[in-house]
């Protein structure tokens, strides 16, 4: 790990100066300047001091970031198709059951629904890509036609249908499918 560059990185975006960064910790302008040079090493009380001053914890600072994939293909998609619904649903970002929300793409075939779900916690939202779906929420319907969306707090028994067949972007949160 590059002590030096991370902690000039940190200074510069709490907006100090060298100078600044040193009064606060009660250092030289001299000294910062060689440690993000790394022509110094900090002691370990030294360096916590300078977290300090910075809003970093030491913890924070030696925890590697790893990095979270940001964009997914079709090569990064998890698809379940059933006959019986007469759909196929696809994961669109991989592993989104740990994340708040949850974005799925769903295909009805003609007849085709989705399984109905109970009443849960949370909030969904969709956009018809193609075809036509009914939201049923409870004992009430919804027509959805290409090109609009929907949005619902999931408090009753729900689930989508089509008579001619649809594609449509699903997000629920928290994820339940």
């Amino acid at each position: 790990m590059d002590i030096g560059a991370k902690l000039k990185e940190l200074r510069v975006v709490k907006g100090l100066t060298q100078e600044e960064l040193a009064d606060r910790a009660e250092l030289s302008k001299g000294f910062i300047s060689q440690l993000e040079r790394d022509l110094t090493s900090p002691s370990i009380s030294t360096l916590d001091d300078l977290l300090q001053c910075l809003g970093v914890t030491l913890a924070e600072f030696f925890a590697e970031d790893s990095e979270e994939p940001v964009v997914f293909g079709f090569d990064d998609y998890f698809e379940k198709e059933d006959s019986e619904l007469k759909n196929k649903i696809e994961w669109i970002v991989p592993s989104a059951q740990k994340n708040m929300m949850e974005p799925i793409r769903v295909t009805l075939q003609p007849g085709g629904s989705t399984y109905p779900d109970t009443p849960h916690e949370g909030e969904e939202f969709g956009y018809v890509l193609n075809g036509e779906v009914t939201v049923h929420i409870g004992k009430k319907t919804f027509r959805v036609k290409e090109g609009e969306s929907f949005y619902y707090k999931p408090e009753k028994k729900h689930y989508i249908s089509s008579r001619r067949g649809a594609a449509l972007i699903w997000v629920s949160t928290p994820p339940s499918f």
